[in-house]
Order: C-alpha cells, then structure tokens, then sequence
C-alpha cells in the first residue's frame, strides 16, 4: 500500500488522560454495573493512553532524529519524571478510601477546593480540546488514506480514494465520529469498559505483527512521501533488515528538517514530541469509581503498566535503529504500514487508538464536569451537569461534553491547542505530586498509605521534571496555563465554597507555627523587639464591638486574645458549655476583620476566670503581657451588633473601605442580651468592685500591663478620625501629685501605647498631645525641655502643652494635713499588728486625695481642648496593699475619668522603651 498515513505526532500530542473512561461520576446503589478488576480497570486503559498512536507514529521520528543512543537516554528521562508522579498516585490511591473523581478527586481532597477545582477545570478543558483533537487526528487519517486529492490529480490517486475533502467535509466527517463516541458515552461506561478491552486486543496484534515483520518481511525499498514530486532529495530509501551498518548509522543524533513542518528539529523538540507518548500515567486512578478494589488495582495496575510501556519503547527503538535507514526514519513517518506484513494493519491500529483516545477523553471530559458541579464549587453555573440517569450516567455532562469539543472542532487544525492539552496534563501531574508532598511535610497522623516506596524528595522531582517539560514544550503556553490556573484559584476563593473535605494549608501552618513557636525563647526576648500581646476580657461582645476594634489597632502586629468568663460549675453540667460559643465568636472575629483569637473558660467567679486565662492563654512565647479591662461604672449598655448604623467597614483594617451592600446583613451571633449576660463592672450581682479591682490587683502580681477603658461603648472610629485629630496623653500620676514623675516605667508605657496607635495606619494622621503639669515657681523651660530631648531619644512626635494647676494642688495640699492627722489618729487606734501591716503594705493613694481635688483634675482636663480628643490615655496607679481601700480607689478612678469620653488608664510594670539601636 502506497498511501500513508499522516504525521499524527504534532497533532495527537496529549495522549494523557483520554482514558479516563466512567470514573468521576458516583453512581446510586441501585443497578451499579460490575465492577471492574485490575486488569480491566487500570492496565488496559493506561496502556492504551501511553500507547495510542505514538507507537505506530512517533517512535521511528525520535529515533531518526536523535539516534539510538539519545533515544534511550530520552526515554530514561521521560520515564524517570513520570515515575515520580506514579509514586506520588500510588501513595495518595492507597491513603484510605478513594472515591469516584480520580486526579481531580486526589488534588481537591488533599489541596483544598480552590486548588482542587482549578486544576479540575483544566482537567476538564484538556480532555475537551484532547477529544477534539483525536477526532481531527482520526479524520485527517482517513483522509489521507480514503480523500480524494485537493488537486482532482487521478495520477497519485487510487481506487480507495472516495471520500470528498476540503473543510466543511472535515467537519462533517469530525461530527460523525463525535456523534458515535457521544452515543457510546450516552449508553453507559460500562460499554465503552468493553469496547477498550477490543481496541487493546487489535492495538496488541498490530504490535505483534509489527514485531514479527522485523524478522521475516525481507530487504525493501520504500517510496518517501514527502519528496514523491520534488525535484531534489531521495526519493525513496531502504528497510535494511538486522544489519551492523544500519545500527551504526543510526546510534548518532542527526537533526533535520521535519518534512511536515519545515521546522529544524533539535533535542528540545523532539524530547517534547517523544514526552507526549509517555503521559496518561492516570488513566488507570481516574477510573477509581469503577475498581472494585481501587487502593489494591491502582498502584499495581499503573507500574504495570508503565513498566511494560518502557520495556516495548525500548524494544522498538533497538529494532528500528538495526533494520530502517536514517533516511526511512527521517523521511517517512509512517514507515510502519510498508514494512508490516500486512499493510493495512498499522492503519487499522492508527484508527483503533484514536477513536479509543477521542472516546475516552469526552467520557472522562464529562466525568470531570460531574464530579465538579458535584461539589458546588462553582455554585449554580454548573447546577444542570449534577443530573443523572437511573443508572448513575451524568448523561447532561456528557452532552456538555460534546457540545464544548464540537465547538473546538470549528477551530480545524489544532497543532497550538495541543501543547496547551500537553501542558494542561502536565500541570495536573505536577498537583497530584505537590498534593502528596504537601501531606508528606503535613505529618498528618492519618496520612499513612500503605504504597511507602515514595519520599518528598520523589515528589519535588516530579514537580520540577514536569515544570521543566512544561516549559520545554512551550515556555509561552506553559506561562498562561499558570496564569489561567492562578486566575481560576482566585475565582473559586471569592466564591469561597464550602466543603468538609478539609485543607492541607491548616495542617501545614500547624506543623510551622508548632515549629516557630519552640524557635520562639522568651530567655531571647529584649526591650527593642518588645509588642503589646493583649488579652482583652469581654463580658458580652455585643456592647464591646468598639473596644474590640480599637484593640485592634493597638495590637501592633501583636498577639491578641478576646478573652470571656461564663460562670458556672462543670461538675453540675453534662457538658461544656463553651465549645458550643466558640462559632460565634470565631462569626465575631470575622464580621469584625480583626485578627485576634478566642480563649473562652468556665469559672466560679470571673476573678478566677480571668486569672486562668492569665495564666494559659497564649503558647510558648507568645502570651499576653497586657490585659485589657471594662471600667467598672453604670454606664447602660448598647446592642452594637443590631445597630444599623453601624456598618461593618468601619471595623476593617482600613478606614477608607467602602461599605459592600451584600455584606449588610448581620452573620447568625447567638450572643446573650446585653442585660442578660455577664457584664463586667455593670451586673454587681457577678462582679462587685471590690473582685473588680482585685483582677487589677491579680494582674499586677503576675507581672501583667493593666489598661482600664472607659466610655468605648459607643466609640466609633469612622466618626472619631474626622477631621482634626487629637490623641492626648497625661502621663503624670494625678492621684499623688506630689510624686509625680514623667520618666517612671508607667508613663513610658504610656507614652509608648499611643505612639504604638499613632502608627497604625488608620490613626497616622492623628496628632499627639502631651500635657506637661507645672506649678508656679518651677522651671517650666527646663522641665519641658528635658521632656522635649526625652521624646527626641524616643524617636516620637508630640506637641507638648504645659497646664498650670496651682488651683489643683493648692486642694490637694489643703486637704493632706487633715488627712493626715486622722490617718495618726486611726492608725494609734488600731493596734500593733495593723500598724505593722500598713508599714509593709505600698503606699496608699486613696488617702492623699480629697474628691474636690479630683473634681478639680478632671475639669482641668475636660477644659484644655475645645475639641475633645478622639481617644485620652491617663495614668493608671496601682491598687493599694490595703484591700480594705479598693472600693476608694475605684471611686477615685471614676472621678478622675468622669465624662471624659473614650479614656485608657494603664498601669506599666515593665520596661517597654529604649534609646539603643
């Protein structure tokens, strides 16, 4: 026979996964098809993957072109990359039950839905533009052996040559063929199942006469044609039989020109052409639905499969390179039908493993899609392929299928759309191996495949030969399916699906974090790397939600703990009433766009409470060093979470976010009423101020900044960084004035507090003003500036405003000398032994000052601005050792703060701030 079959190997490229005949879809209980075993399932589909028209086509290009030597070597290459992702589908198939899905069904489990649903929707497409591309294949090799020639010449034409051509006949032609692998895909999988098992049984003859016509078909000369017209080059060339000189012409590479394309051929292309016989290493896991066994047929079937594969590529290439002239091999690609002992045979082997490959890659197509609408991944876009027949076939997928790849037919010649397929495939292999390493360097307990012949080492091999290749075959395409990829992942993340397979991201930020944190030594720790990490104690987060906030903002990168105390006994209820809160919270934390996280106990009193989240909270050396309280006053509480005015852009990150409508509507919080729950400083039946200034008292023991915040129930930051914006800090301790210090350790943190909220972005526009408290008769410049160089050292900006308050003082001074005759009077009373207590005890604030000093304090400070600052930071003293006193104390406290609108008192215990590099 003197037609050939045409050159499929630049256009049947992505022989990759066409095989993935019935496997994606789920099939109901109810009249399931049998079952499929290891040979069926998975040895035949993947051998005709890995076969398909390559070995009739391509193998004597690669050997004409780069010599026996390079051959083998290529195929080392090729085979030793694919091995590597086989290793990493052993391990996964066999990690516990796989389900229908194969590839697509390995990468979203392990990966997560947005990796795993962007490489399904490239799975999809490769196997959409792959069944294109085989029907095409098919029908420009029917052409070439039954077409008329386009030139209406009857000299080259032959008694076979009926079939009219030019393009409308081409897809004429193409329809038909499609229409036929549809109906096939529309009756069932379990037809095409043994309809594979024929075209295996003719792909296994034809390779056995190919075989046997190496030994017995005699010297022959072949006709070349490419050159059959031409007026220069052979013309014709020699199938030599076993002969030494033959081999030896042709162990050497001899790169030329590709007669099909007119392109000069080098390493890097032939490597990429010959790499496109190689793949469809999955076509056995995509058929994980149909195996009766899939974590037993899997890894045995594919090795099997790959192995047998290798060892007939190599047997080939030995044989061609000892009996085919160089010129046969370069000229002639089809050289294969004229040696054969029966020509027809090659041809009929060339038609039988396209339509297999075009057949399967539209039932594999639509399996895919199946198992994609499945999922809601893409929500109701893809909601019609869910439908199925009584037999479990997803017969709307299938028509999808279709539809897509006769629309790509329209397109003709597809030699672009064919590396892309090529490069598709590939991207997915390299997924299946990131998916393994990703749960390898998890060190997930339950990650234990029984296939333990892998490492990660195999697995980051395999994703670098598949990158390589990807970008070996065409640096540009490779580059946009990437990109695509990328673009995909981002869709499906704004989408954001929700699935329970679970992510490999949590399990592989655990394993870091685990491992950071025993980096992290507190022995390390030192003043010029110090952060505030805050434990904010919240009664009932629906009248917090502007504390919560601004919390937020002075954090500064910081650890940041939302701390509650529900109070109740544990040995009287029959569970724990907290890990049914915890959703709620975690709702909050997202609402809000804070990042902070959620400590939650049960405590008989919120004083224990609060010192069992002291105590536990944090890990390694991330524990908070500040706690954060809510003043203890009367102020009513407000529902914030209800409130309509209050839309949840101003919690973000940015002050300049604009409100997303779709968005408006509150998340499901089961927080109790603001009145019903257990409120802090305003329900004196849970909390009364002596347990309230004994947390203070608690905290200061363990070594813990303390911040009490006042009037932040209706703190709105939106409202308050308009206009001119005035932070304002008093770090003088205004309750012993006659003490008072600007460089103690306290007003350092103080100052280092609003520097810290000054720097967030949201607040940099904000000015801040330190008062500097002076009497008459001092030296006000020079007080003001050692103040000035301190803040110079400190690398802070501050206006620094000077208050005189003799008025102030003068109460003060007025009311101690009577203070303190009745402390001697009190004290003489009381004995010996509370004479002895008080000598040992701190000294006591709550009897220095009088509440018309106080009074007077806070108009002095309420007087200064006539526009009120956005937010005060005070200077918090220590509780007096006299807990007799505490109800005086927080008594001053609330004077002091009266009215003041959004005011911090903080207490610093240690040292925060230093002038060193």
């Amino acid at each position: 026979m003197s037609e050939r079959t045409p050159l499929l190997h630049y256009r049947l490229s992505a022989s990759d996964e066409h095989r993935s005949p019935a496997a994606v879809g789920r099939k109901p209980a109810s009249k399931q098809p049998p079952k499929l075993n290891i040979f069926f399932g998975v040895v035949i589909p993947t051998l005709l993957s890995m076969f398909s028209v390559v070995v009739f086509l391509r193998i004597g290009f690669v050997v004409g072109q780069c010599g026996l030597y390079q051959t083998i070597a290529m195929l080392l290459v090729a085979y030793f990359i694919i091995s590597m992702t086989v290793l990493s589908v052993c391990a996964i198939s066999t990690n516990g039950a796989l389900d229908a899905g194969g590839a697509y069904y390995m990468i979203s489990r392990a990966l997560g839905p947005e990796f795993g649903g962007s490489i399904g929707i490239m799975f999809f497409l490769a196997n959409v533009c792959g069944s294109a591309l085989y029907v095409l294949g098919l029908v420009e090799a029917m052409l070439t052996t039954f077409g008329v020639p386009e030139d209406g010449s009857s000299l080259s034409a032959s008694r076979y040559m009926v079939l009219p051509t030019g393009y409308w006949w081409s897809l004429l032609y193409g329809t038909v063929i499609l229409l036929l692998c549809v109906l096939v895909c529309l009756i069932g999988a379990h037809i095409y199942a043994k309809a594979t098992f024929l075209i295996f049984i003719i792909v296994i003859v034809v390779l056995g006469t190919i075989f046997i016509s190496f030994f017995i078909v005699p010297f022959r000369t072949v006709q070349l044609p490419g050159h059959r017209n031409a007026s220069i080059g052979p013309t014709s060339a020699n199938f030599t039989g076993f002969k030494l000189d033959t081999l030896m012409g042709n162990v050497q590479a001899d790169y030329t020109v590709d007669y099909t394309t007119g392109v000069m051929m080098s390493f890097a292309t032939v490597f990429a052409v010959m790499f496109n016989g190689c793949t469809g290493i999955m076509a056995g896991s995509n058929m994980s639905g149909d195996l009766k066994n899939p974590s037993y047929s899997i890894p045995r079937g594919t090795i099997t499969a790959v192995i047998f594969t290798f060892v007939i590529y190599n047997l080939l290439s030995i044989l061609i390179s000892c009996t085919c002239d160089r010129v046969l091999l370069q000229q002639d690609y089809g050289f294969l039908t004229d040696i054969n002992v029966w020509h027809p045979f090659v041809t009929i082997g060339v038609y039988s493993s396209t339509l297999s490959a075009a057949m399967s890659n539209l039932i594999g197509a639509s399996r895919v899609l199946y198992a994609l609408s499945r999922d809601d991944l893409f929500g109701r876009f893809l909601s019609p392929a869910k439908h199925t027949s009584s037999s479990g076939n997803p017969w709307v997928s299938v028509l999808i299928s279709w539809f897509l790849v006769q629309l790509v037919l329209f397109s003709g010649k597809l030699n672009t759309i064919a590396s892309i397929v090529t490069i598709f495939f590939l991207l997915v292999y390299a997924a299946v191996d990131l998916a393994c390493l990703a749960l390898e360097w998890a060190s997930a307990p339950n990650f234990r495949p029984t296939f333990r012949y892998f490492t990660w080492h195999t697995c980051v091999l395999g994703i670098i030969g598949c990158a390589i290749m990807m970008f070996l075959i065409n640096a540009i395409y490779a580059s946009a399916s990437i990109a695509f990829m990328l673009l995909l992942l981002l869709l499906i993340h704004y989408l954001s699906p929700v699935s329970s397979w679970g992510c490999i991201s949590q399990a592989l930020i655990f394993h870091q974090v685990r491992k950071y944190l025993l980096m992290l030594d507190v022995r390390k720790d030192h003043v010029k790397f110090w952060r505030p990490q805050v434990l904010l104690m919240v009664s009932n987060p629906r009248c917090s939600v502007g504390l919560i906030t601004f919390i937020n903002d002075i954090k500064k990168s910081g650890l940041y703990v939302l701390g509650h105390v529900q109070l109740g006994d544990l040995d009287v209820l029959p569970s724990d009433p907290l890990q049914s809160q915890y959703d709620s919270w975690l709702s909050l934390v997202d609402h809000l766009n804070i990042k902070a996280f959620v400590n939650l106990t049960l405590a008989d009193s919120v004083r224990h409470g609060v010192q069992h989240l002291l105590f536990i909270s944090g890990l390694g050396g991330m524990r908070p060093n500040t706690v954060v309280l809510g003043f203890y006053d009367d102020t009513p509480p407000q529902d914030q979470l209800q409130d309509s005015a209050l839309p949840i852009c101003r919690f973000s990150e940015s002050a300049a976010q604009v409100d997303d409508p779709e968005n408006q509507s509150d998340p499901p919080f089961h927080f109790p009423p603001v009145r019903g729950g257990v409120s802090v400083g305003r329900d004196g039946k849970s909390l009364g101020p002596q347990e309230y200034v004994c947390i203070i008292a608690d905290a200061v023991k363990m070594l813990k900044n303390v911040a009490l915040v006042r009037y932040f129930g209706e703190f709105d930051r939106t409202q308050s960084l308009q206009g001119s914006v005035f932070v304002d800090v008093w770090p003088v301790n205004l309750l012993r004035p006659d003490s008072a210090a600007y460089v103690d350790t306290c007003s350092l943190f103080l100052l280092q507090l609003a520097c810290i909220l000054n720097m967030t972005r949201a607040w940099q526009k904000a000015k801040l003003r330190l008062f500097l408290c002076v009497e008459e008769g001092r030296s006000l410049k020079g007080t003001e500036q050692k103040l000035k160089h301190l803040l110079k050292d400190l690398r802070m900006k501050a206006d620094i405003c000077t208050v005189p308050w003799d008025s102030q003082i003068a109460l003060h001074w007025q009311r101690q000398t009577r203070s303190g005759k009745i402390e001697e009077m009190e004290s003489e009373e009381d004995g010996v032994e509370d004479d002895k207590e008080f000598a040992n005890s701190f000294p006591s604030n709550t009897s220095r000052v009088s509440d018309e000093y106080l009074q007077a304090v806070n108009k002095l400070i309420l007087d200064q601005t006539l526009r009120p600052p956005a937010v005060r930071f005070l200077y918090l003293p220590r509780p007096p050792a006299d807990t007799s006193r505490y109800h005086d104390y927080l008594h001053q406290l609330e004077l002091l703060t009266r009215n003041l609108g959004p005011t911090l008192l903080i207490h610093g215990v240690t040292p925060v701030i230093t002038t060193d590099l």
